[in-house]
């Protein structure tokens, strides 16, 4: 069993636990649920930068990545900072994070926030809106034709966009459709773990004009998103390379002030 089956067996344990603790009623009733949505492809279409910061703690392939920060201060620091967006991991078992580090980013910024996470139920839908995110992840990999659908439609109907990741062209040409706002590239390999830009590169003129183009993982130099830029991707997913550093939103500022020189 690959580390990816492993999460999603065990995010469809934990999903079917906070159901039984918490119906959807009672997230319904958060006062963030009726918020208005921040877009993200919108900001990303306009943006001289693209960049979405990551705030995440660890990760199967890195045990330790910054666990110390508060998330508050680095959603801070990286609205400060003038990112897009920010991507708040919540799998706790796996990175660390946790829905509550969605709150609280929120309670700090008002840019977009996407939550993070290994989507499967529309249940998840109700808890990120819940929490105030705007943006939600489905991944190609983990997901048929049908669930993304299916997921994408219900995302769409609370007020949220949809980034759809991809690995491969196979997940591509079955995960297009309408009610996706932007298609991500993962640049890293998820058997291996080996990350690549050339993803990025090959699959660039296979995504319709109509999505914004994302690039996750693997981004940590300036010429790098010039590169991919002149494939038509208008956003970019950074997350180790701000979060290794004391401050990284001040990184995530040096880094923007180096990209718009």
């Amino acid at each position: 069993m690959s580390i990816l089956d492993r999460i999603v067996a065990d995010k469809r344990i934990e999903v079917a636990q906070r159901k039984q603790l918490f119906p959807t009623a009672y997230w319904e009733a958060s006062p963030l649920f009726d918020r208005p949505a921040n877009p993200l492809a919108e900001r990303l279409r306009t943006s001289a930068s693209g960049i979405i910061a990551e705030h995440k703690r660890r990760s199967p392939s890195k045990q330790n990545i910054n666990s110390f920060l508060s998330v508050a201060a680095v959603a801070s620091g990286y609205e400060s900072a003038g990112v897009c967006g920010m991507s708040v991991l919540t799998d706790g078992k796996y990175f660390g994070g946790s829905l509550d580090d969605l709150t609280l980013a929120r309670a700090a910024t008002d840019f977009p926030l996407l939550r993070k996470e290994f989507i499967i139920d529309e249940y998840q839908l109700i808890e990120a809106k819940a929490h105030g995110a705007d943006v939600i992840l489905l991944i190609a990999a983990v997901l048929s034709r049908a669930e993304i659908q299916q997921l994408s439609t219900a995302a769409k109907s609370l007020g949220l966009d949809v980034l759809l990741e991809v690995h491969n062209l196979d997940e591509l040409q079955k995960s297009i459709m309408p009610t996706l706002d932007m298609l991500g590239v993962n640049n890293r390999n998820l058997k291996t773990f080996e990350v690549s830009l050339d993803t990025s590169r090959t699959l660039a003129e296979k995504i319709p004009a109509e999505f914004v183009k994302v690039s996750e993982s693997g981004i940590s130099d300036v010429n790098a998103i010039k590169d991919l830029m002149t494939y038509g991707y208008q956003g970019f997913l950074v997350g180790e390379n701000f979060m290794k550093t004391n401050d990284p939103g001040a990184a995530a500022q040096d880094f923007i002030q180096q990209l718009e020189a």
